[in-house]
């Protein structure tokens, strides 16, 4: 009988001890999972500030320029 198809004999204990740290790796996962998907909401609500903030400085740029045209070009109106 070839070794790969004989079969294992694990003792009971060190099996429990298999399962819990198998339990222990899969609610890792899920509390690593969590995190994660709280750290991306994070991001894109970062992200829509950024972009409010971006439209924001666009908009003071534009009437800057509108300004300076008015006060350094008044035959342009």
């Amino acid at each position: 009988m070839p070794e790969e198809s004989m079969p294992v004999f694990v003792r009971i204990d060190e099996y429990k001890d298999v399962l819990d740290i198998m339990n222990m790796i899969k609610n890792k996962l899920e509390e690593a999972k969590e995190t994660l998907g709280k750290i991306n909401e994070l991001k894109n609500e970062e992200d829509a500030e950024l972009e409010l903030w971006h439209t924001g400085l666009e908009e003071v740029e534009r009437k800057i320029v509108f300004v300076d045209k008015v006060l350094f070009e008044p035959a342009a109106l």
